[in-house]
């Protein structure tokens, strides 16, 4: 009998192996490509594709241009280089200029997959570093897309783009126009467009997401008016192009400072000297000072942001929402995205037994407002009414890291989701609050114990880290895990993140004019959690009270 069964079990695994389902070689535009077929489970393979040009090596701040094309077939099983940038301590520089790269996922059943919804990841990282892998902990690549493909069933691409001096380094004019890593990104959406079909995908579903930086870029490329028709929906996460640190208003005065760095003239011959010079130093030379006080917050110190060109910015972003009227559109922040940020200005709301004076609650409104007293005795009413005759020092430290996260990203996101609503014909808009406290909250220093959601703690939920490495996580973190993927997967696919393949928890309501709802996410939501106008008081007193005080310095 034992011996039947085993002969039973070898057939089936010989079936299993000879039936695996793959695309095998892939014809692109520009040629073959080969990627790798991995086994997920009975009946159950992905095609991985690592690696794969969309655009020539891009020329010294020019626009991408199409590859050539390669002779055979071109084996994509290798992530390639990053864009090349600064080191996180800024001392040295990794990557390549030849990075315009992506990655695709594609989860099969029975049968090969066709037909299939894409979803294109835009990485984060202050447009000065980040990658289309992610961060690597042991072969583990934060922005590896298998859990997103075989959970959501949807193929999932990342992509490279330029960043820092090489990506985004402008003078304002045609000579050195900027914005090179967004016509990076586009060049990949548009190869996506493209190409996907041969992939199993549906060019006609295509959604982009991305968060910080890279959610302030899909804000961007919905903008755009050089992607109608290319992607039909659109996800920020904790970024979008109404943030204070999406564009660079002054880029001229920056691109000096770095041709000084790099012993290059201001005149006329500044740009052609800078286009001769080493890109390791042009790199080095836009590195940003990681010094910053409540006076000269960090977040003033990020000046390679996109700019408006004329070109794929020709306005203010939110004069061009016009263009995303089609678009279905999710935008969310997580409950203290501010903290890192804050946490380097002021690093004692990181220690408990350490008080932060009060008056640093005031110095960062004047350095956020830039409009002096009024504004500053304004905001200060505004965040203090709740505290009392005695304020704690919880209180205090968290005050400080709720003014951070209005300011940089939860109010811009409201402006945004405000201006989306406003200007959608067929588009839908949704708004979330992500607030699954930090995992280190009341373990490590620099986490207090009061810790909700720090910028980027969604990123491992969204990539589905708690099941890629389950023993580094409880299970509520795999229910939260589980939550985004189906949220995110289903909107993908119909435009309506509660319906799709996936089974949800709650039912996510639409963010419209007249009702400003939104989801907040975490591992004990329930119908409670659906909440309306966040933190109203706060977005009014940033987006209403604040243009309209009058100035009394000067900027």
């Amino acid at each position: 009998m034992m011996a039947k069964l085993g002969i039973l079990v070898a057939v089936a695994v010989f079936l299993e192996t000879v039936s695996a389902t793959s695309l095998g070689v892939v014809y692109t535009e520009g040629g073959m490509v080969q990627g790798e077929n991995i086994r997920l489970g009975f009946r159950h393979h992905m095609d991985i594709f690592r690696g794969i040009p969309f655009a020539d090596p891009p020329g010294r701040f020019e626009k991408p241009k199409r590859h050539a094309g390669w002779d055979g077939v071109l084996k994509t099983t290798e992530y390639r280089s990053r864009c090349m940038q600064v080191n996180l301590i800024m001392t040295d520089t990794r990557g390549t200029e030849d990075c315009l790269y992506l990655n695709v996922w594609v989860p099969h059943g029975r049968s090969v997959s066709s037909g299939l919804p894409t979803m294109v990841w835009i990485y984060g990282g202050g447009f000065l570093t980040g990658g289309s892998m992610g961060a690597n902990f042991l072969d583990n690549y934060l922005y590896s897309g298998q859990e997103i493909a075989e959970r959501g069933n949807v193929i999932v691409v990342t992509l490279g783009y330029r960043v820092g001096t090489l990506g985004f380094l402008s003078t304002g004019e045609s000579d050195l126009p900027g914005n090179y890593g967004l016509w990076d990104q586009q060049a990949a959406i548009a190869w996506v467009h493209r190409n996907i079909r041969s992939f199993g995908g549906d060019p006609d579903n295509i959604t982009l997401f991305g968060e910080s930086a890279g959610g302030a870029s899909v804000s961007f490329q919905t903008l755009t008016p050089h992607n109608k028709g290319l992607f039909k929906r659109a996800i920020s996460q904790s970024g979008v192009a109404t943030c204070p640190w999406a564009i660079n208003k002054n880029p001229r005065r920056f691109a000096e400072e770095v041709a000084l760095k790099v012993n290059c003239p201001t005149d006329q011959n500044m740009t052609p000297c800078l286009k001769m010079t080493d890109p390791v130093l042009l790199t080095l030379a836009g590195s940003l000072s990681i010094s910053s006080s409540p006076d000269n917050p960090v977040l003033h110190n990020l000046l390679l942001s996109p700019v408006l060109d004329g070109d794929f910015l020709p306005d203010e972003p939110s004069n061009l929402f016009h263009n995303a009227a089609e678009i279905d559109y999710i935008a969310g922040v997580n409950d203290m995205d501010g903290h890192l940020f804050t946490g380097l200005d002021v690093p004692t709301i990181n220690s408990p037994l350490v008080d932060t004076p009060i008056d640093i609650v005031k110095r960062l409104l004047a350095s956020y407002t830039k409009q002096g007293k009024a504004a500053v005795d304004h905001g200060y009413s505004t965040y203090t009414s709740t505290w009392g005759s005695n304020p704690s020092k919880e209180t205090i430290k968290k005050t400080i890291v709720e003014i951070g996260t209005d300011y940089i990203f939860l109010v811009p996101t409201q402006v945004a989701l405000y201006l989306h609503a406003a200007n959608a014909t067929t588009g839908s808009t949704y708004s979330y609050l992500f607030s699954q406290p930090n995992r280190m909250g009341g373990i490590a220093r620099p986490y207090p114990s009061w810790m909700g959601a720090d910028h980027a703690d969604d990123l491992q939920y969204v990539f589905g880290k708690p099941f890629t490495t389950p023993l580094a996580y409880w299970p509520r973190h795999r229910d939260v895990s589980g939550y985004m993927i189906a949220y995110w997967t289903n909107f993908a696919r119909t435009g309506d993140p509660n319906k799709g393949e996936s089974k949800v928890p709650v039912t996510w309501p639409k963010f419209t004019s007249t009702e400003h709802r939104f989801l907040e996410i975490n591992s004990k939501m329930n119908k409670n959690y659906v909440g309306q106008k966040m933190r109203m008081r706060h977005v009014h007193f940033w987006s209403s009270v604040l243009p309209n005080l009058p100035m009394t310095i000067s900027e």
